[in-house]
């Protein structure tokens, strides 16, 4: 007869912390979110793989490019770049990231000369830019003929057929430089002509780079940046267990520094000949995570075939349907709680720390602190992060309010078929969906909205009278909660401004 689990699962919606006494040193300024990604060995010293903040985004086409993996290095984390694309994509993608000079802001908007006002104010409003090189031909890396910023335009008293030629900044009146130079001699260039961007060119006058006045104080403003030995911004970056043989090389030799078993399904033979291969070929040097599991033997099963770190949850995604599909999963948050159990008896038994990743069911911002409190070491996020502006999908209007595309690796839009891999020759594509497309309402600069969520993270762990991690995980007290409970928790018996102003009830 099939073994039933005596209690139901539970998601973090379910459970409260309740607060503990707080010290006059208990502030946000002193909480440290550094957290180990990579297995170590704890009496050797400090993990030599950390994050600074404990989240990463989610391996998905639709949320981590090279451009989300610059953002989020910038502010502590990591992005894990998809890999449902060729080979040869994802290595330039890590090499993109690590070519990447702090300030330095890879060309990612350009136009041709005989477009019109109407595609600049398209292009405008689908990537945010109000400043555009103006290529020969168009493209990202074409000779550069112009500029177009928001002063070189008004769109109330201009056709849109104006061609971009005819009120473009020139070439000749534009203040450039060429690539060679460092940061602090771009950023004189700019305070002396009193400039908010200076295009960077090739020898041959092609287009390379903007530096932003902006991002001068960025920078400054940024003491939390993830880099590795190099000073280039730390990436991971997404394999899956039938091509491993080709790829992981080359993600290597372009300088990734951390790999991660993309996979619905951890717990398998599929993976286990993946860490095999790439431990008999690298042995510890390369790092990689292994996942997804919901319970105590998928992590021992994982950490014992030489995972990094283990990802755990299995439908508990915004726009993953497994659990419809299939019926396969367990709420997220029972997951966490048994698989960081497991992880804590395998360092009493081994002296060896595998951190765990809490991957799904994130809703609300405190969702994060008590995925942290239950045991997670980090969490991996795919909607959160698909809301902003460095996320690689589109900008559009939706019903009047602006909004992100956001798809499932699952779905048939990605199609991203080695993800549910079976192992079976003759299924090399997706049979069935395991995730939908979507939209996520736009949300504006991950810089911003990430402050905020940290604050709120640092908030309650000084609530609980932690300042780590770990002392979060040692002192924190949850209790469960009723449907209740959770109606009395959000704004209730009142009549909200903005549905008067709607003229709502």
């Amino acid at each position: 007869m099939a073994f039933f689990y005596d209690q139901p699962s539970h998601t973090f919606s379910e459970y409260l912390l309740i607060q503990n006494y707080s010290s006059e040193d208990c502030i946000p300024a002193n909480v440290s979110l550094r957290t180990p990604l990579c297995r170590f060995r704890p009496s050797d010293g400090e993990n030599p793989l950390s994050i600074n903040i404990p989240l990463v985004s989610a391996a998905m086409q639709s949320v981590s490019d090279d451009r989300m993996a610059i953002a989020l290095a910038r502010e502590g984390g990591i992005a894990f770049l998809y890999g449902s694309q060729t080979i040869e994509r994802e290595a330039e993608m890590v090499r993109r990231v690590k070519r990447y000079k702090a300030g330095f802001v890879a060309n990612d908007s350009s136009i041709g000369p005989d477009q019109t006002l109407a595609d600049i104010l398209e292009l405008k409003a689908r990537t945010g830019h109000t400043t555009v090189a103006v290529t020969h031909d168009g493209s990202l890396t074409g000779r550069l003929l112009g500029i177009v910023t928001s002063r070189d335009y008004r769109e109330s008293r201009m056709s849109p057929d104006e061609r971009v030629r005819d009120f473009m900044t020139p070439i000749d009146r534009v203040v450039l430089a060429h690539d060679g130079l460092t940061l602090s001699e771009a950023n004189d260039i700019l305070w002396a002509h009193k400039l908010n961007s200076l295009p960077i060119v090739d020898s041959e006058g092609n287009m390379v780079a903007f530096v932003f006045r902006k991002d001068y104080d960025m920078h400054k403003e940024n003491p939390l940046e993830l880099l590795d030995s190099q000073k280039r911004y730390a990436v991971g970056a997404a394999i899956n267990t039938r091509d491993y043989e080709e790829r992981v090389p080359a993600l290597v030799d372009a300088g990734v520094d951390v790999l991660c078993v993309d996979s619905s399904e951890g717990f398998t033979e599929w993976q286990r000949r993946t860490l095999a291969w790439i431990r008999g070929r690298y042995g510890d040097s390369v790092k990689v995570g292994g996942g997804n599991v919901v319970d105590a033997d998928g992590f021992r099963f994982l950490a014992d075939a030489g995972a990094d770190f283990v990802k755990v949850g299995i439908g508990g995604g915004s726009i993953c349907i497994t659990r419809e599909a299939k019926g396969i999963g367990r709420g997220q948050a029972t997951s966490v709680i048994e698989v960081a159990r497991a992880r804590d008896e395998y360092f009493r038994e081994t002296g060896v720390y595998v951190p765990v990743c809490s991957d799904g069911g994130i809703v609300m911002d405190y969702h994060i602190t008590l995925a942290l409190a239950m045991g997670a070491d980090f969490c991996m996020l795919g909607r959160y992060f698909a809301r902003f502006d460095e996320s690689p999908t589109n900008r559009v209007m939706v019903n009047g309010n602006y909004v992100k595309e956001y798809w499932g690796e699952g779905s048939s839009r990605a199609r991203n078929w080695q993800r549910y891999d079976s192992g079976d020759a003759a299924q090399a594509k997706l049979s069935f969906e395991e995730g939908v497309d979507s939209y996520v309402p736009y949300a504006g600069s991950l810089r911003d909205n990430l402050a905020e969520t940290l604050s709120k993270i640092r908030s309650t762990f000084c609530n609980c009278g932690a300042l780590t991690l770990a002392e979060m995980r040692e002192k924190a007290r949850l209790t469960r909660v009723s449907p209740v409970t959770l109606v009395e928790g959000g704004a209730h018996d009142v009549i909200m401004k903005e549905s008067v102003k709607r003229g709502g009830k």
